[in-house]
């Protein structure tokens, strides 16, 4: 079965296409067909001025458009579609996503935080690990960051919280918006096992492969403060110069290190796993569960 899935967020919109197998005992196997993602940047627009402005309203509508052809050239089966954070504060969102349909034919779902936060853990990386820590999945976007913490098996808590990328580097993130998002770690992960963090992000992903780790292998909280500091001391140009990043890659690539750092420290968490998983994986995921409860149902 080929699924896909739309993820519209604040620095960039992507679309995944996987072959989903069933496999022997019962473990499905998701193989990427191909991703694309397009670096619409909604987020600097809409942290400033509250919409997305007529311009990128415009490249958004000819980006699905592209995906929609992608779709039928690769026989999809089923597609989910959703937006995050910057189209949540949009208050334009309603009349663009209105006129993708129109011209698309693709409902795309306005999520909230927490939403995204489940999305993300579709993917259950932690339950294949060691059942004595607690894993906290921590997601970097433009505009938010979602929080999934897991323990003995369980779900113990789902939070987002307005801290991404794009909204520190408009100076939007408050000394109390920090404040808040410490206490509640501190408070929420407080009597359970050694905490792991498991990243996911464009971000991290980027420093897992310069940090030349093996695939399964964690990266450490100090790695992050060196690359934090290595960064953080460069201007912009110098790190596209320096690591080849894209320029939507080197400027938040800093911020995106700071809120990972500041999780693992008020988690007293040393290590952070890297699966390479992110919001469109989940989005698969969960499609995939919803079509076989649909197929045992009737």
């Amino acid at each position: 079965m080929r699924l896909a899935a739309i993820d519209i967020g604040s620095n960039a919109a992507r679309l995944l296409i996987s072959d989903v197998i069933p496999g022997p005992r019962g473990i499905t196997e998701f193989i990427k067909v191909i991703l694309v993602r397009v670096p619409l940047r909604l987020g600097f627009d809409v942290f400033d001025k509250g919409e997305i402005s007529s311009a990128k309203a415009e490249k958004l509508i000819k980006t699905i458009k592209a995906y929609r052809l992608l779709l039928d050239v690769y026989e999809v089966a089923h597609l989910k579609a959703c937006a995050t954070s910057a189209m949540r504060d949009a208050v334009n969102s309603d009349v663009i996503l209105k006129k993708i349909k129109e011209s698309t034919g693709i409902s795309i779902r306005i999520i909230s935080g927490p939403d995204e936060a489940s999305f993300i853990y579709q993917n259950h990386i932690a339950e294949n690990m060691n059942s004595n820590e607690s894993y906290l999945y921590t997601d970097v976007g433009g505009g938010s960051t979602e929080l999934t913490f897991f323990s003995d098996g369980k779900l113990i808590f789902k939070e987002s919280f307005n801290i991404g990328t794009i909204r520190l580097l408009k100076n939007q993130v408050s000394d109390n918006m920090w404040e808040q998002m410490r206490d509640f770690l501190r408070k929420k992960t407080k009597g359970y096992h050694q905490v792991t963090v498991i990243g996911t992000g464009g971000n991290i992903n980027k420093i897992f492969s310069m940090s030349k780790r093996k695939e399964g292998k964690p990266l450490t909280l100090d790695l992050l403060r060196d690359y934090y500091k290595e960064f953080n001391s460069l201007t912009v140009q110098e790190r596209i110069a320096l690591y080849q990043f894209r320029e939507d890659r080197a400027d938040v690539i800093v911020p995106a290190l700071l809120i990972y750092i500041n999780v693992m420290r008020w988690t007293d968490a040393g290590e952070i796993y890297v699966p390479k998983i992110g919001l469109a994986d989940g989005l698969i995921h969960s499609l995939y569960e919803e079509l076989n409860m649909k197929k045992t149902q009737a």
